[in-house]
């Protein structure tokens, strides 16, 4: 039996790593402009809604939703969520690059560790086949 999918859900799967990844890098330097915000301040949280960064993370953020909507449509959970992880790598290097974060060497264990982790679940069935339930 194949588990191969079929091109256009190799790149649903893609647009669901690459929105989250994107997405909270966008949040991310928004909120470095904004500065420190807190729940007790709602005024200070609508404000950060009118910065163009956070503003665009957040519209990222729905296409990424949106993504991983419709692929757990057609996959299980334990299928779609490791075969999107190596967004963390992704989410790493514009951490590094982009935002110029510092990443230690434990973090960067920690990522190949998540990554080598999908290994296992990534050849398996993307969907769990379940018994067909008879009436009687």
């Amino acid at each position: 039996m194949s588990h191969r999918l079929p091109f256009h859900r190799y790149l649903l799967l893609f647009c669901v790593m690459i929105g989250a990844s994107v997405g909270d890098a966008l949040l991310d330097r928004g909120m470095r402009d904004v500065g420190a915000v807190s729940i007790h301040h709602l005024g200070a949280l609508l404000t950060a809604l009118l910065n163009p960064w956070v503003f665009t993370g957040i519209l990222v953020l729905i296409g990424f939703m949106a993504s991983y909507m419709t692929a757990l449509s057609w996959a299980d959970l334990t299928f779609v969520l490791p075969s999107t992880a190596f967004g963390n790598v992704i989410t790493a290097l514009i951490s590094r690059l982009w935002l110029h974060e510092s990443i230690s060497p434990m973090r960067w264990a920690g990522i190949v560790l998540i990554v080598l982790g999908v290994g296992f679940v990534a050849n398996g069935p993307s969907l769990t086949e379940r018994p067909v339930e008879t009436t009687d």
